[in-house]
């Protein structure tokens, strides 16, 4: 049988999504993004929101993903999560919710993908260090977001195009924006706020995304840190009960803690999918739409907990993410590690802080650009002290630079930069 050309080309995809998706599901073909639709290559099919999924993928902060931390230290075993893994595991989870909520899986899945890309080194506690240090070096220096910086890394940081940042789709980017809470006075220089939609709570897509992100998260925190935990403790949890009703405990113990686990996620994933089709035709109804057109009309002002767990499946949820903080997140281990965390990166900022020639030169480069003073590898030895102290320390966006860098690193690149700079 022969497959029609016409079968393989980015309109007719655009149409079955008009056709198969729901009508409050968000449309490729009604995308927008900064500096136009991407132009396709002869034989190139991908929507707008493939097309972002795609760019993520390639982007060299995503591969960093690789070697930053979720919970644990990954050179300490071989089968902790990193902050790869956690992303990978957000979409699996995300795109199957997105597939039962009849959403848009493309663009779930690049939002899912590109949610955790400013994230810095050492996890959490790096983000609280960052986010101190820049409102403690400037008072125009702001503070620091994980997900305000995804968006900043999007828009502006990655280089893989004549323009600045990867251009993705105004639906992608705030998705990454509101995978987690923000406020519209946050003190983050967003280049771009246009798109963002501030007021709004988010397309449903990144509303699954948000709550996928915190399903996976609690679940795979629990699953790394089981050496840290009391197995009856952890059975007599409400949602493990609701488990070992469907999936009894077998003799085999690492059968019996992987099925518990993924037990768990089928649990919340289907609370999720259940109450948030419930609330999204209630939501519909009383709002009188019934086309994408209407849906369209309210899509920057969408109220933002029409994806959420039932009653009873926020309770399972609260249990669980209380457990795992309680037992885990606060844990010897991984406080002792957040200790390291806070000497590296407030040793780093301190020492690019003192002496800007420490910095790389594409630092250097941008800082150049954007403040319009001389590279400080031209300027004579003699007087760099000067130019630093006049034309850099006064100036809030050297502090945020400093910060972009730390952000991009790695945790093995910023302990060595560590050890290079402060310890030896």
């Amino acid at each position: 049988m022969k497959i029609a050309v016409e079968e393989f080309t980015r309109e007719h995809f655009e149409r079955l999504e008009e056709e198969r998706l729901a009508v409050y599901a968000s449309k490729s073909s009604r995308a927008k993004r900064a500096r136009g639709f991407v132009l396709p290559m002869e034989g190139d099919a991908r929507t707008q929101y493939a097309h972002d999924r795609d760019r993520i993928i390639h982007s060299r902060a995503f591969r960093r993903l690789k070697h930053k931390t979720q919970v644990f230290v990954p050179y300490e075993g071989d089968h902790f999560r990193t902050r790869l893994t956690h992303t990978i595991e957000v979409s699996q989870i995300a795109r199957s919710a997105a597939r039962f909520l009849n959403l848009n899986e493309d663009l779930t899945e690049a939002i899912a993908l590109g949610h955790d890309l400013g994230h810095t080194p050492f996890g959490h506690s790096g983000e609280r260090v960052l986010d101190r240090l820049l409102r403690e070096s400037h008072p125009g220096a702001g503070g620091f977001k994980h997900n305000y910086q995804s968006v900043r890394v999007v828009d502006r940081l990655e280089k893989r195009y004549e323009e600045p940042g990867l251009d993705l789709t105004h639906d992608v980017r705030e998705g990454i924006f509101k995978h987690t809470l923000w406020k519209r006075s946050y003190p983050f220089p967003l280049d771009w706020p246009e798109g963002l939609h501030l007021e709004s709570g988010g397309s449903l897509e990144a509303q699954t995304v948000n709550w996928c992100d915190e399903i996976a998260q609690q679940t795979h925190d629990l699953e790394d840190g089981l050496p840290l935990t009391e197995e009856e403790s952890i059975e007599a949890l409400e949602i493990s009960r609701v488990v070992r009703a469907v999936r009894p405990a077998g003799r085999d113990r690492t059968v019996r803690r992987t099925s518990l686990i993924r037990g768990m996620i089928a649990v919340l994933t289907a609370d999720l999918v259940e109450a948030s089709r419930a609330r999204i035709e209630q939501w519909l109804e009383a709002s009188r739409i019934s086309t994408s057109d209407d849906f369209y009309s309210w899509r920057e002002r969408l109220p933002g907990d029409l994806v959420t767990f039932s009653e009873k499946g926020r309770g399972y949820y609260r249990e669980l993410k209380d457990f795992v903080y309680r037992h885990i997140i606060h844990s010897f281990p991984v406080s002792r590690y957040d200790g390291h965390a806070r000497r590296v990166l407030a040793g780093l900022f301190r020492a690019y802080r003192e002496n800007p020639r420490l910095l790389p030169d594409y630092v250097l480069m941008t800082l150049r650009d954007q403040l319009q003073v001389r590279f400080l590898r031209e300027v004579a030895l003699r007087d760099v002290d000067r130019e630093a102290e006049e034309k850099y320390f006064p100036r809030p966006e050297f502090y945020r630079a400093i910060a972009d860098h730390i952000a991009g690193m790695t945790d093995s690149y910023a302990n060595e930069e560590y050890r290079q700079l402060v310890t030896e």
